[in-house]
């Protein structure tokens, strides 16, 4: 979801990385990792909206600091080899194959300044810059019980390297879930511009949306190393969604 406190001039080529990653006292956790280009001209923040599970405490989001793996999208890309024409070549040969309320806890993780805001009411304890406009949480009435990790930006024009988190999911019976929902301009759209890829990995997905992806021909395992096993089940294909044009301004769910 690229829901930003300030109106941005350009965002595009979002891509998000989600899946199970652990369970604990009975709720299974989901890791998020984000990543995205934006044009902004003024300090603001992007809010990611997280279906956490009730009660879980100011503490229930774990901030990951990816700034030593900002090529983990380059990897993940590198799981899905280009086909290779075909070459006019001798007989048998192969063709050679050519990345006042006490305030909330603000975390350093890499470049990012970032917090995770329990419920919709603790956004009076961030600064005025970083909460989105007033009324709207009221046009977005399924977030009315979920957590929100915050990131905060610099104005810039410029890819920053991946946020990544875990969160315990509240509603692991609907599905992994992956932010998606567009707010821009302060304004909730039916529609929304989507440049977006989506990456998962085989256990996550359900029979009824495995049409909708590609599947890496080899293990993750074959490009990445031990360092990213936290975020990256290295002995799993990964799966692929694009999602690009003009479509519908929801989140996804598989």
């Amino acid at each position: 979801m690229c829901c930003f406190s300030r109106p941005v001039k350009d965002v595009s080529a979002t891509k998000i990385l989600a899946r199970w990653t652990s369970a604990e006292g009975g709720l299974v956790r989901q890791c998020v990792v984000y990543q995205m280009n934006y044009l902004a001209v003024e300090d603001l923040a992007m809010v990611l909206p997280l279906p956490v599970a009730p009660g879980s405490g100011e503490k229930a989001v774990t901030f990951i600091d990816l700034e030593r793996h900002a090529d983990i999208f380059d990897k993940l890309h590198l799981c899905f080899p280009e086909p290779q024409p075909f070459l006019r070549s001798a007989p048998n040969s192969v063709p050679t194959p050519t990345r006042a309320l006490p305030k909330l806890e603000v975390v350093q993780v890499g470049a990012f300044e970032a917090s995770f805001v329990p419920t919709l009411k603790d956004f009076a304890r961030l600064d005025e810059r970083f909460r989105l406009p007033a009324g709207t949480w009221e046009a977005l009435p399924q977030y009315a019980t979920w957590g929100f990790a915050v990131f905060k930006l610099k104005p810039a024009a410029k890819s920053v390297h991946p946020m990544a988190f875990t969160f315990p999911h509240a509603k692991e019976t609907r599905g992994l879930f992956f932010p998606t929902v567009h707010i821009h301009d302060g304004k909730v759209h039916k529609k929304a511009k989507f440049d977006h890829t989506l990456y998962t990995q085989q256990s996550a997905l359900r029979v009824s949306s495995v049409m909708e992806w590609d599947e890496s021909p080899g293990l993750a395992g074959g490009v990445f190393k031990d360092d990213c096993k936290l975020l990256v089940d290295l002995k799993a294909h990964v799966h692929r969604r694009r999602m690009n044009g003009n479509l519908t301004n929801d989140d996804v769910w598989v």
